[in-house]
């Protein structure tokens, strides 16, 4: 009878609460989040490709009037880095793919491997800004026009920083890594106009070695950006999710009703939303549709407190009765 009246009130309740805060978690919803946040990162790449293209094509106008080996390099690199849309483009095109008896999980995995992408292309970035910064210190060579050289660094720079922070403003906001990444990746290309600035303006004063020099001292801090966009693709490659999420999702569930203890949550990244698994402990004597309603109860909670969560699976186990027999007993002699 107990168990019945839980039921009910537990019903009404979640009727109140849609009353006071309409929404709906069905599937059509959920599909239509996913592929909204998959339009925004398809927005932000397109946008910053056509800003880093436009200033790819300005800054190869430079090279050919200065013969700028430094600006030539700074601008491969802002092509590189507007390259980069295409395989991000991909993963997110493929995201939106339905799951299938294949790709349980769907396809937002790609967006992960899109990520590794960016790492290596970032790398490589690091080791041609290296080499020519070597080569120009064994072989100096002088440019021409070292003014509009520097206003091609400049729009060098403050192209690619907006476009980082675009990139990486809008990867936070739908939780793609990859996209971070790619933001971080402009940064440093930033950083690598920057160098050309610098080296045309110790050129302009006399000093040959100024360029070569600070290209060496950029291409450090690319190395510290690499170091940075790797660490969170391979994050995310391994699942990990922010603490202070779980300890939240935790917190969420243990103030569900009927949940007398939360015995597990685990949560994983499938490209930029999350899904969690939950076990959570009940009264043994609830009914089977009672225990049901605190499971709903509890991912309705979860969705809530969890930003970009879609979906949430969630088990109850009877809490043991005095001298019970533990519930899972038939799977004892499966645990490792």
């Amino acid at each position: 009878m107990e168990s019945r009246h839980h039921g009910r009130w537990s019903h009404r309740r979640h009727q109140l609460a849609h009353l006071l805060k309409p929404h709906s978690h069905e599937s059509a919803q959920k599909v239509d989040s996913a592929l909204e946040s998959s339009a925004e990162g398809m927005r932000a790449l397109w946008l910053s490709l056509a800003v880093l293209g436009a200033t790819a094509v300005l800054q190869a106008g430079v090279v050919l009037l200065s013969g700028s080996v430094a600006l030539l390099g700074d601008t491969v690199h802002n092509a590189a880095d507007a390259l980069t849309a295409v395989p991000l483009g991909v993963a997110f095109v493929l995201g939106r793919r339905a799951a299938n008896r294949r790709f349980t999980y769907g396809y937002g995995r790609a967006e992960d491997l899109a990520g590794i992408v960016i790492v290596l292309t970032i790398a490589a970035s690091a080791a041609l800004a290296a080499y020519e910064a070597v080569d120009r210190l064994l072989d100096p060579r002088d440019i021409s026009h070292p003014g509009v050289v520097a206003v091609a660094a400049v729009l060098g720079f403050l192209g690619n920083e907006w476009v980082a922070r675009h990139r990486i403003r809008v990867g936070r906001r739908i939780g793609s890594a990859a996209l971070v990444a790619d933001g971080l990746h402009a940064r440093t290309d930033g950083f690598t106009s920057l160098a050309v600035l610098v080296g045309a303006g110790g050129v302009a004063l006399g000093w040959q070695a100024a360029d070569p020099l600070v290209g060496l001292a950029i291409t450090a801090a690319i190395l510290l950006v690499l170091k940075d966009a790797a660490r969170e693709v391979f994050r995310r490659l391994m699942d990990s999710v922010d603490p202070a999420v779980v300890d939240a999702g935790e917190a969420a569930l243990h103030a569900v009703p009927g949940v007398l203890r939360v015995t597990e949550l685990r949560m994983r990244w499938i490209g930029h939303r999350l899904r969690a698994e939950v076990t959570v402990e009940v009264d043994g004597g609830l009914e089977l549709r009672a225990a049901h309603d605190v499971a709903v109860e509890a991912e309705h909670a979860l969705r809530h407190t969890v930003p970009r969560l879609t979906a949430a699976l969630v088990h109850t186990d009877p809490a043991p009765g005095p001298g019970a027999q533990d519930p899972h007993h038939l799977l004892a002699h499966h645990t490792g």
